[in-house]
């Protein structure tokens, strides 16, 4: 079995005066995506979903996009984004999903999950970037919910696999205390969205002390699942 992610789905069946093709390299991306997803991922993959998932204000208005998700092969774990205003409280969501039948997602919200040797960690973070309002409130709450995450996945015997929607590094602009507890607990990947068009240019992609740092905007990743990780199951050849 697969992990992989991919970030900032922008999907809109639900609302459709939200259209994400109006931008450039967004063009008929539902149904690359969904190509893409479909020789990409099989059933027995997990695939992290970092933030942005749907425009839908309400769990209501966002059900048609659950459904399109829902049909695609896989595990689908979902992250808070910042555009994520259906977003609620864990339990409400699970108990949203189970009312529904969507029975291939899962929250990950102050918690983790098993994957092989790996804990797939992570939360929203918060934004250090130029021309984007900072909250030091939100910011130290964030970074707290990272920190349980990844506290979690090491109790378990694991090693934590970080997936955030707000880059910890942009341009020059650096988040310290989510980079901090990267570097506390020594987290060898980690995995971010948010950033679109000719933001990508000034994406940081790379080394940063212990830990490798991805990009993995949807359109960046031309709505291509990005793998993260392989677990041979016993049994498998």
């Amino acid at each position: 079995m697969r992990l992989f992610t991919i970030g900032d789905l922008h999907l809109s069946f639900g609302v459709p005066n939200k259209p994400m093709d109006i931008f450039g390299g967004w063009k008929d991306y539902q149904q690359l995506l969904e190509k893409k997803w479909r020789t990409t991922v099989s059933p027995e993959d997990t695939v992290v979903l970092a933030g942005d998932f749907s425009w839908g204000m309400t769990l209501e208005q966002s059900e048609a996009d659950f459904a399109f998700v829902q049909q695609l092969p896989g595990k689908k774990i979902l992250l808070k984004g910042n555009h994520d205003y259906w977003w609620t409280s864990k339990k409400k969501m699970e108990d949203y999903f189970f009312a529904h039948g969507f029975d291939t997602f899962a929250v990950l919200h102050n918690n983790y999950y098993a994957f092989g040797p790996y804990g797939i960690c992570g939360t929203r973070g918060w934004v250090s970037m130029q021309g984007e309002s900072a909250n030091a409130k939100i910011l130290a709450r964030e970074v707290q919910r990272l920190e349980v995450s990844i506290q979690f996945a090491v109790q378990a015997g694991l090693e934590p696999i970080v997936f955030l929607h707000y880059p910890p590094i942009y341009a020059s602009s650096m988040n310290y205390e989510i980079l901090e507890i990267l570097h506390r607990y020594q987290v060898k990947q980690c995995y971010y969205g948010h950033i679109h068009g000719k933001g990508h240019m000034y994406a940081f992609q790379g080394k940063y002390e212990e830990t490798e740092m991805y990009m993995i905007s949807s359109d960046y990743l031309q709505f291509q699942p990005k793998f993260v990780a392989e677990v041979v199951q016993i049994g498998e050849v």
